[in-house]
């Protein structure tokens, strides 16, 4: 069987784009995933970012459930410390009473955000100090268990939504060994530690009631195309838009100054989040995609789909589908 695939969806605002254009390409491939055999598309929580629509991760999930009917659908994720355990149970149970079976929960212990953003979020920096608690109070909420005397999520108490721990550092992967939960490693931005992380994470792992066994998420960027040219045409453009979103500061930059920028060592750092990348034809993508599914011993992969262009976006999803043999 080939290895289940997630789709990491972070409703991109791309130029001349609405929040509400995001939305509407964000419905497009659920629905197009759903129809290719994808497992379950992640929405990531950010904030203050004027390129990325999906700050309110749970009204996104909704929006998404609303106009699908099979894949499952989760947050990738939503960053606790940002809120109260007892919110986030109540937010998910909710979307999981109206769409059961269908609803995970990925959480981390980053903000998300800069640290005037953090201010306006009312969040201290202390507050990621707790976030092993949190997940079990969380925990507590969803099994039906709390943890607070007194205190239930309604909706939410019994309905086990999955969680899942994500991250990229060892911090996570201890804590998901330790609470027996699945582990997801952002590796499509913060590639360094993947392999570390998923060492300890199998050498530690201790069974739960959620699950019995490791269960390793790894994440990699994809754009496939009819062909290598093509598709290294859409990473390049994509490598100039992260210069423009990370080293741009309200500013744009020409194709050519972009490219100067990409070739200094701040443009090189950017170059290195990308580490990991599926570029090529269908059959060049496959075949790093299995590489990758080795060198990270996963048990399943998220591929973000990282070409700017919304039409090579879509095609991108379509082309991984029929190649990784989804519909089979």
């Amino acid at each position: 069987m080939a290895l289940p695939l997630s789709i990491l969806d972070l409703a991109h605002i791309g130029e001349g784009e609405t929040a509400r254009d995001s939305f509407t390409a964000s419905v497009a491939l659920a629905q197009r995933a759903e129809e290719l055999g994808y497992k379950r598309i992640w929405y990531a929580e950010h904030h203050n970012m004027p390129s990325i629509a999906s700050s309110a991760t749970s009204v996104l999930i909704a929006h998404i459930a609303a106009h699908t009917s099979t894949i499952r659908l989760g947050a990738g994720g939503v960053m606790l410390p940002n809120h109260s355990p007892l919110t986030i149970a109540e937010q998910f149970g909710t979307l999981e009473t109206l769409h059961p079976g269908r609803i995970d929960l990925g959480l981390g212990r980053a903000p998300g955000s800069d640290q005037q953003t953090m201010r306006a979020l009312r969040r201290s920096p202390a507050s990621a100090d707790s976030f092993p608690q949190d997940v079990l109070e969380l925990q507590g909420y969803l099994t039906g268990e709390s943890r607070i005397p007194g205190v239930d999520a309604t909706p939410g108490k019994g309905t086990d939504v999955p969680l899942y721990i994500l991250g990229s550092s060892l911090f996570g992967a201890q804590l998901a060994a330790a609470l027996g939960l699945p582990y997801a490693f952002a590796s499509h931005f913060a590639p360094n530690a993947l392999e570390e992380a998923v060492a300890v994470y199998r050498r530690d792992f201790k069974p739960s009631a959620q699950l019995d066994r490791p269960h390793v998420i790894a994440a990699l960027n994809v754009i496939a195309a009819e062909t290598t040219e093509e598709a290294e045409e859409q990473f390049l453009a994509s490598k100039r838009l992260r210069v423009t979103r990370f080293l741009g500061r309200g500013r744009t930059f020409s194709q050519e100054e972009a490219d100067m920028i990409l070739e200094s060592p701040a443009g090189q750092q950017i170059v290195q989040m990308a580490k990991y990348s599926a570029v090529g034809n269908p059959g060049e993508v496959e075949a790093y995609v299995a590489r990758f599914a080795e060198h990270a011993r996963a048990d399943e992969l998220i591929v973000a789909f990282s070409a700017v262009d919304r039409k090579a976006w879509m095609r991108s999803a379509e082309l991984l589908a029929e190649v990784h043999g989804l519909r089979a």
